[in-house]
C-alpha cells in the first residue's frame, strides 16, 4: 500500500526545507539500519525519547535518509502552543490526549494514517525518560495496541545525541561544536505470536515491554553499553502522596 499524497505533504516538505539547513549545520550525522524501514506502505515507528530536540533529528533520519515523511504522536498541549501548533497541525502530527476522554481519538488517528499507508512514530514512554542515564522507560500499552490493531511492520528505533544540544528542562542551548546525531532503525519485531490471541491488559504488557526492551538494546548498541536489566519506571520512583502509605 503505498502512503496517498495528502494535504499535509506540501506543508511538512516546506517545513523541512527550513529545518533542514539548521540540522545540516549544527550536527554530525550518523543514521544506520534504514534499510529496515520500508520505502513506501504503512509502517509504524517506536522510539526512545530523551529530548525536546528528538522529532527533529529522528524525522531528519526518516525524511533525508529513509525518504519517508513521519506523522508523530504528540502530547496535545503542544497544538496549543501559538505557532507551534500551527506547524503541528499543517504538517499532519496527531496530537495525543493523555487521560481524558478523547484519548482513543489519537490511537484512532494514528490507525487511520497506518491504514492510508503512512509512516507513523510513536514514543510509547510518552515524555521524555526520567532515567538518569538516559535508557528508556517502561512503555505506555497504546503503542502494543496499536502495533496488534494494524497489521504493519513495526520497527523499534534508538536516538542518541540530541540531549547535547538541549537537555531535558534545559534552557540553554548548545550548537556548536556540531554534534553528534546517531539513529538506529532495527529490523521489524516479529508480533505474530500475539495477533491471534485476546489483547488482554498482560498481553498488551507483554509486547509493550517487548518493544522497549527491543529499543533499549538498539540504545545499548549505539553507546557501547547494556541497557539495564530492568527498564526505569517513573511510577515506582514517584514521591508518595501527602498522608499516603510510603
Amino acid at each position: 500500500m503505498r502512503a496517498r499524497p495528502g494535504p499535509h505533504r506540501g506543508w511538512f516538505a516546506l517545513m523541512g526545507a527550513v529545518v533542514k539547513p539548521a540540522l545540516y549545520a549544527v550536527t554530525r550525522r550518523e543514521w544506520r539500519g534504514l534499510e529496515n524501514v520500508p520505502s513506501s506502505g504503512p509502517v509504524l515507528v517506536v522510539a526512545n525519547h530523551v529530548t525536546v530536540v528528538d522529532p527533529l533529528t529522528l524525522a531528519h533520519a526518516l525524511y533525508d535518509g529513509a525518504r519517508r515523511m513521519p506523522r508523530f504522536l504528540a502530547k496535545a498541549e503542544l497544538f496549543d502552543v501559538p505557532f507551534v501548533g500551527m506547524v503541528l497541525r499543517r504538517s499532519g502530527q496527531i496530537p495525543v490526549y493523555r487521560s481524558t476522554r478523547e484519548a482513543p481519538d489519537s490511537l484512532r488517528e494514528a490507525e487511520a494514517a497506518l491504514r492510508a499507508g503512512e509512516c507513523v512514530v510513536i514514543y510509547p514512554e510518552g515524555t521524555c525518560t526520567r532515567d538518569p542515564d538516559g535508557w528508556p522507560m517502561i512503555g505506555k500499552s497504546g503503542v502494543a495496541r496499536l502495533a496488534l490493531t494494524c497489521d504493519v511492520p513495526v520497527i523499534p528505533a534508538a536516538n542518541w545525541g540530541a540531549h547535547e544540544i538541549l537537555r531535558y528542562k534545559s534552557r540553554k542551548v548548545h550548537l556548536f561544536p556540531r554534534k553528534r546525531i546517531q539513529v538506529l532503525f532495527g529490523p521489524p519485531v516479529d508480533l505474530s505470536a500475539y495477533r491471534s490471541v485476546e489483547p488482554t491488559r498482560e498481553v498488551l504488557r507483554e509486547v509493550t515491554d517487548l518493544l522497549m526492551r527491543r529499543v533499549a538494546h538498539l540504545l545499548g548498541e549505539i553507546r557501547g553499553l547494556e541497557p539495564p536489566a530492568q527498564l526505569f519506571d517513573p511510577r515506582a520512583s514517584a514521591p508518595a502522596p501527602a498522608g499516603g502509605t510510603p
